[in-house]
């Protein structure tokens, strides 16, 4: 059997920045066990199977793998792979099965090789958990307790389909210093969930609201250099602490900085009567390259 398959960085316009995706079309006749085994050969935060959709309406049903299991919704996956299905077919509108439910995703073709999408979440975030000990996420994060939190806002666990630990810090210098202590993670986040997104408001950066920075255990504890689903999450809490009013309020995420992966999730929250009633992610992606996955013993 042989698939075809692209890379594609997404969250950026520039090739080599982002967070790397790898989408594998055609993938009907692939076994889950051999999904998680591509994945983990890709070995990128997340490969994508685009498969036929149950519902004829849609474009396409996909299933996404990090290296070591199998995710119902994921953000950065989302948007690259619709930009691709929207560059291939010619098409704005791509919807998407997924296991957390249908994703309609709106695409701009940009160029042959790169677009952007942006997407309503089809699960809207809440809290789903209590956070740990500020004491213990301090020194999982080789900080000072005193540098987790900024003004009212203290860590605590929201999810939009993927629960994330939400750990706000109190500026820049805080995000930048993390050193992660790896001996004891699972202790720490042994609960609801053990991915942890660190985050903190800037005022220097041109059309950035946020920076953060993401460590997820894909297969062994790592930093993410852009992860939709945890803005997602991050969505939930600043509807609820952060932003007041009504109406739309756009933001921007910029993510991957001290990976020299610079990345930039665009966001979008609707709040009526001081509740949140649509959450939303966006961005850029350009293609890298593509190939041919050769499946069998010979």
């Amino acid at each position: 059997m042989q698939l075809p398959y692209s890379i594609i960085d997404v969250f950026t316009k520039k090739r080599l920045q982002g967070n790397p995706l790898a989408v594998v079309f055609d993938a009907d006749n692939v076994p889950t066990n051999q999904m998680q085994e591509i994945a983990k050969e890709f070995n990128l935060s997340e490969t994508v199977f685009v498969c036929s959709p149950k519902n004829e309406r849609h474009v396409a049903n996909l299933r996404i793998f990090t290296p070591s299991e199998e995710l119902p919704f994921a953000g950065h996956p989302t948007v690259g792979t619709a930009v691709l299905l929207g560059l291939k077919q010619r098409i704005t509108a791509v919807r998407l099965e997924e296991k957390i439910g249908t994703i309609v995703a709106i695409t701009e073709r940009l160029n042959k090789v790169s677009g952007h999408a942006r997407f309503g979440l089809p699960e809207l975030p809440k809290q789903v958990g209590d956070a740990p000990d500020i004491d213990k996420i301090a020194g999982s994060l080789g900080l000072q307790p005193e540098q987790i939190g900024w003004g009212s806002m203290q860590p605590t666990i929201y999810s939009a389909g993927v629960p994330f630990v939400l750990v706000p810090v109190s500026d820049q210098d805080a995000l930048a210093a993390i050193k992660l202590e790896r001996r004891g993670w699972t202790d720490v986040y042994g609960g609801v969930s053990d991915k942890v997104y660190v985050f903190t408001p800037v005022d220097h950066m041109r059309n950035v609201q946020f920076a953060a920075r993401a460590f997820i255990g894909l297969g062994n504890l790592k930093e993410d250099p852009a992860t939709g689903s945890a803005a997602a999450a991050l969505c939930g809490l600043l509807a609820q602490q952060y932003y007041e009013g009504e109406g739309l309020v756009d933001f921007t995420i910029a993510q991957g900085m001290e990976m020299g992966r610079p990345s930039y999730i665009e966001a979008q929250i609707k709040l009526e009567n001081g509740q949140l009633t649509h959450a939303g992610i966006g961005g850029n992606a350009i293609l890298v390259g593509e190939g041919t996955l050769f499946l069998g013993s010979e």
